[in-house]
């Protein structure tokens, strides 16, 4: 791994392409992307029989788009009780957690007069989109649609690409869990297109979430308006603050671990010991000689990883606030101490004994995570995402009279006459 000092002239310029290694989509994949939601917009299913045959390779119909409960029967049955077992740990733990996030509709009675409130309700019908094929990402399931569960929202739509046929029986196993209502055997922009506008055999839904490639993103970009989307996902990240202590391996392991998603993914150490820098850089080439996905890894690690000493913590912890990253790995030995200066991050794993990967798959915490440096603004996936919120008012007689004239005034000072006169004509005036 490249190794920087925050002082190195040409330090800015290098660690820019590491944070803009995304900014922009190709202009040919979003024309791509523009034509394949038209086409399922216009001839619906048939489009998707189309499409799915053209990237994915499988034959569809509406006899067969949906998966079918005996699909699912089978895939439960060839998945081991050890997975079984470990899945539904994972979906207790997420479902606990995010009902610690649950809002209640509430009246506000401050004034006599006048009441004030909120009401919260669940989205109707939810939108997950999963990665599928041979990769296996039941995390994902459970991290969308357990949270949506919870909220309350009445029918949670999966899609998952099924190339060549090929589904991963852990994906369908984990649905089950979650609770998810039903799965159809779609992939790509296509399936973002069926979701946000319904076709035949798809039913349409109010938002759509979850994880997917390039294409998927670009997609979930395009129709945001006809439905809502959780965020616009880019390449995973992991930034990791060290003050020397801890071990060299398990920070190696921990950027390994976000480097092994793909090319684009980036990892950096930050630390305030040289010699920490010089050993965790040993530690990942040896590591990376282990992977079997050796090459996606290098080739994250060489092209937007980095080690960077700083002179101290004050200083590494002013550029995570910068960069804002997806994920944080608080790798000292008082994690706790420096915490209230953490302005903006996805995550936040505590201590030596926190790896990012506990928070992937089983603490609770969702693992949907703004990334790009979005943290600045976005939040994790959470309960708010699967519900909506109705603003409550009623006036009695006495207290529109009491603030009827401030309403009037304010209707006509922006010129609005019929609103003034909508409150006036109740006043008697």
């Amino acid at each position: 791994m490249r190794i920087f000092k925050f002082s190195d002239p040409d330090f800015a310029g290098q660690f820019q392409q590491i944070e803009q290694r995304a900014d922009e989509v190709p202009g040919d994949i979003e024309e791509t992307v523009k034509a394949i939601i038209a086409d399922v917009r216009q001839r619906g299913d048939v489009a998707l029989f189309e499409l799915s045959s053209r990237f994915d390779r499988i034959d569809l119909s509406a006899e067969n788009i949906e998966v079918s409960e005996a699909e699912i029967d089978s895939a439960m049955a060839v998945v081991s009780a050890e997975s079984l077992a470990a899945l539904q740990l994972a979906a207790e733990r997420i479902a606990k957690y995010h009902a610690k996030q649950k809002q209640e509709t509430w009246l506000s009675t401050d004034e006599d007069d006048v009441l004030l409130g909120q009401m919260v309700r669940p989205l109707d019908r939810v939108g997950i989109y999963v990665p599928g094929g041979k990769a296996a990402y039941p995390s994902s399931v459970l991290m969308n649609a357990v949270p949506a569960k919870v909220a309350g929202v009445a029918e949670v739509v999966m899609v998952v690409p099924m190339p060549g046929g090929e589904v991963n029986p852990h994906v369908l196993a984990a649905a089950k869990i979650a609770g998810v209502d039903r799965i159809f055997k779609l992939g790509g922009a296509q399936a973002v297109a069926a979701l946000a506008y319904g076709t035949e055999s798809v039913p349409r839904v109010d938002k759509i979430t979850g994880p997917g490639n390039i294409y998927v993103a670009t997609a979930k970009q395009l129709v945001f308006g006809q439905v809502d989307i959780d965020m616009i996902a880019g390449p995973s990240e992991i930034l990791v603050i060290n003050d020397g202590s801890g071990t060299a391996a398990h920070i190696a392991a921990d950027l390994l671990s976000q480097a092994e998603h793909d090319e684009l993914a980036s990892a950096v150490l930050v630390t305030s010991s040289e010699q920490m820098a010089i050993a965790v850089a040993e530690e990942v080439e040896k590591q990376l000689r282990q992977l079997s996905r050796e090459t996606i890894a290098r080739r994250s690690i060489e092209d937007f990883g980095a080690i960077i000493i700083a002179e101290n913590l004050d200083e590494a912890i002013e550029f995570s606030n910068r960069i804002a990253p997806e994920h944080l790995e608080l790798a000292v030995d008082k994690p706790f101490e420096i915490l209230a200066a953490i302005r903006h991050a996805g995550a936040i794993f505590m201590g030596h004994h926190t790896p990012e990967a506990a928070g992937d798959y089983l603490a609770g915490p969702n693992h949907t995570l703004p990334t790009g440096g979005t943290a600045r603004f976005f939040s994790p996936l959470s309960l708010d995402d699967f519900v909506k919120k109705s603003s409550i008012l009623s006036f009695s007689e006495g207290g529109l009279q009491r603030l009827g004239k401030e309403i009037v005034h304010i209707a006509e000072l922006e010129g609005l006459e019929v609103h003034a006169k909508s409150v006036s004509i109740r006043l008697g005036k």
